[in-house]
């Protein structure tokens, strides 16, 4: 018997009229329709008069329900492949569907459409040159702070998530270990109260104090500047400003913000060199 296609297909993350013509003919088409939210999903079936049957794919049992979904493949039926929001797997539900497909000899046909990673780096005004995407940081303090130490020289452009309720401590932690960056804080994109705040992260989030923190956030940060500066000469920089008078906490802030050097960093190694 010949397997059906699985079609990976992106859906809008906000505005609605982001759909693709190619996206609402799939959907149209296929035998069934596997979505992370049947619920959700129904109401966007809704709005453009599409009726097909829904499964959930995804949830506490996300393996067993994706055995269902092949199993609806390998007897021939084509399969819609949707998240609530955006494209399957990048960040959303979807990846053990599409690697077991895979593994079973599946053919995928990516239908492409709306994502906030692309969305998000396309109005930030940061360099797109050369981009990471670190989809969601982890959700413990500890381990965050650990992966942000791990990226202190990365030179490439970063865009990650970041939900309502950890987004000032996140940016909070990025002022702390990688200074004080240029950023473009995307949020609710493409939806009524869309909004892109732009500078510097500690401008971001003295905004953020006036404004009522809800919704989704996507963060683009900017990449460490290549240093022409080595430790040694960050250091002799500092000591020179403070000879001239400044303050040392003065002196670090004005050439880590220069050379985007992490602060604390440069802090703590001119108290150690002194001592």
């Amino acid at each position: 018997m010949k397997k059906g296609l699985l079609y990976i297909v992106s859906t809008p993350i906000g505005n609605l009229e982001d759909i693709t013509l190619r996206a609402l003919r799939v959907l149209k088409e296929v035998d069934l329709i596997a979505a992370e939210d049947t619920r959700h999903t129904r109401k966007l079936l809704t709005h453009f008069g599409i009726s097909k049957p829904l499964i959930s794919y995804w949830g506490a049992k996300e393996k067993t329900k994706a055995q269902e979904v092949l199993r609806h493949l390998q007897s021939g039926k084509s399969v819609a492949l949707v998240t609530d929001a955006g494209t399957p797997g990048i960040s959303d539900p979807g990846e053990v569907v599409i690697k077991k497909a895979l593994e079973e000899g599946i053919p995928l046909v990516p239908v492409p459409g709306p994502s906030a990673l692309v969305t998000a780096l396309s109005v930030s005004g940061l360099s797109t040159r050369e981009f990471v995407f670190l989809g969601f940081l982890s959700a413990n303090k500890n381990a965050r702070r650990k992966k942000l130490k791990e990226l202190e020289f990365e030179t490439r452009t970063m865009v990650f998530y970041e939900s309502p309720h950890r987004i000032v401590d996140t940016l909070e932690d990025i002022l702390e270990i990688l200074g004080d960056r240029e950023i473009a804080l995307c949020h609710e994109l493409t939806k009524l109260n869309e909004e892109v705040l732009r500078g510097r992260v500690s401008e971001v989030l003295e905004s953020l104090e006036s404004k009522v923190v809800a919704g989704e956030y996507v963060v683009v940060l900017s990449g460490a500047v290549q240093m022409p500066l080595g430790p040694e000469e960050a250091l002799s920089e500092v000591f020179e400003l403070m000879k001239k008078g400044m303050r040392r906490k003065d002196a670090v802030k004005r050439v880590s913000e220069q050379y985007n050097i992490s602060k604390k960093q440069l802090y703590d190694l001119s108290l150690s060199k002194e001592g």
